[in-house]
């Protein structure tokens, strides 16, 4: 597995509606996290870790360790409730010199592109990378891992539980 950056992209209308799931478990998440570093690291040396809240905070650690990255902070900022896309709010946002050149901006996705746009704005030099990538949000990043479909929801494991299933025979 390698990380893209800014090339292979695939074209696909923007959906309003969740069609497919996409289930990462653990496991996945670390592995698809350990190729994003890799290509980050042939990239230049780094200031420092942004980390947007909440999705990014978990792959902004395993690239931290990764790369041996102590400085890291957070850019709270969310545009999902649960499923439902909603409006942006903005709760912190660090100042970052020369605005966040040698920064590294990690989230765990980019769908529509509002987030990071927003985030991109605030810190125009600064090298955006997510995990996953959608179709309509693709321009906004810089390195991303694999592209879905834009009808696709991400299942991250930090939304999921494990429950009990009945067996096929009990109805399951």
């Amino acid at each position: 597995m390698s990380a893209n950056t800014r090339t292979g992209r695939l074209k696909d209308d923007a959906m309003s509606k969740y069609e497919l799931d996409f289930f990462v478990s653990w496991e996945e998440l670390h592995k698809t996290g350990r190729a994003l570093a890799k290509t980050l690291h042939n990239l230049q040396e780094w200031e420092g870790i942004l980390a947007v809240t909440r999705g990014g905070m978990v792959p902004a650690a395993i690239i931290a360790r990764e790369l041996n990255i102590r400085l890291i902070d957070t850019i709270c900022i969310s545009s999902y409730d649960g499923q439902e896309r909603g409006g942006l709010a903005l709760t912190k946002s660090p100042e970052l010199p020369d605005g966040g050149k040698g920064w590294l901006i990690i989230d765990d996705l980019v769908d529509t592109g509002k987030t990071a746009s927003e985030v991109r704005t605030l810190f125009p030099n600064a090298h955006f990378a997510t995990l996953y990538a959608k179709p309509a949000g693709v321009e906004y990043i810089d390195s991303y891992v694999e592209e879905v479909t834009q009808n696709t929801w991400i299942r991250f494991p930090w939304d999921m539980k494990l429950s009990y299933a009945d067996p096929i025979v009990k109805g399951g």
